[in-house]
């Protein structure tokens, strides 16, 4: 209701001027793809032979067959996707467990797991990763290999943006949810385990798939330290197949694959956690209800 009395209909000059605005930024957008497309075309992009790696396999001049999907791809998305779901459950409960220890009462807990957080969020996670790989050694002594330098990097850096998501969904979480634990006899970690943390992550789902989703997207950091991730095999079969355009614009549109399902399994989990709660919700509704009027007939009875 409040949306409806904030909100003003269009009239119908404001109509006419929405719709004239509309075909004039369908109409640059078109001119603007057109563009594009005769840019590429100039520079013979759209030709069959830069776009038959993707259609089938090619032999090259010395005999070799090569397949651009089972020689570069598949291995390259393998490679993205092990990096990036390690990076994932690592940067979770790295925001997990600052999140809780930037809560602390402790001073000596608190005031160092904030230094930590903002250090990192600071940091750029190319630079972590290039220091991790190649500063590693003189650190820690011992080389550091490609796939950990990118898993450690991405999980410092989001980790740490994830554990400030983490606070700002349980400081949001209503006092009276922990006041009432406390009051059941709960300690500290339990409220935080079974009152507050699930109540945050549902309300920060979105923003924690959107973190999750640059992971995914930074792992192609990883082509500074030739760790093989799919931007690094892409340019492989770039140089064989000589096509960098139509192969980069594949990859992108892999990307967009990847990051897009993830958004959707995102959405539905949280679609269903909110009927859950909305069911849950009408249950203990319901039940109030009924003890109400349970416990209004026993009076009328007794009186």
């Amino acid at each position: 209701m409040s949306a409806n009395l904030l909100y003003d209909h269009p009239g119908p000059r404001a109509r006419v001027r929405n719709r004239v605005l509309s075909l004039v930024f369908a109409v640059l957008l078109l001119a603007g793809l057109y563009g594009i497309y005769r840019s590429f075309d100039s520079t013979d992009q759209w030709t069959w032979q830069k776009w038959q790696p993707f259609f089938q396999t090619v032999t090259l001049p010395g005999g070799q067959e090569v397949n651009f999907w089972t020689d570069y791809a598949v291995p390259g998305l393998l490679g993205t996707l092990r990096a990036a779901a390690t990076a994932m459950l690592f940067a979770l409960a790295f925001g997990l467990v600052f999140s809780a220890a930037r809560l602390s009462e402790h001073r000596w807990i608190r005031v160092p797991a904030g230094v930590v957080v903002e250090f990192f969020r600071a940091v750029p996670v190319l630079l972590m990763i290039f220091f991790l790989s190649y500063g590693g050694f003189w650190v820690f002594g011992t080389l550091i290999e490609p796939f950990w330098s990118v898993v450690i990097g991405l999980t410092f850096y989001n980790g740490s943006v994830l554990a400030e998501a983490f606070r700002s969904g349980i400081l949001a979480v209503p006092k009276g949810q922990s006041e009432a634990a406390y009051s059941l006899g709960l300690v500290k970690s339990q409220v935080m385990r079974m009152i507050l943390v699930p109540q945050a992550a549902r309300t920060m789902l979105p923003v924690i798939v959107s973190q999750l989703v640059v992971v995914l997207k930074d792992t192609a950091l990883g082509y500074i330290v030739s760790y093989p991730e799919l931007m690094l095999e892409g340019s492989k079969s770039s140089a064989v197949f000589g096509n960098a355009v139509p192969t980069f614009m594949v990859l992108a549109m892999i990307y967009i694959v990847i990051n897009a399902t993830l958004t959707l399994v995102a959405h539905l989990l949280k679609r269903r956690a909110d009927r859950r709660g909305v069911t849950n919700t009408s249950t203990k509704a319901a039940a109030a209800n009924a003890a109400a009027a349970g416990l209004g007939g026993g009076v009328g009875v007794a009186g």
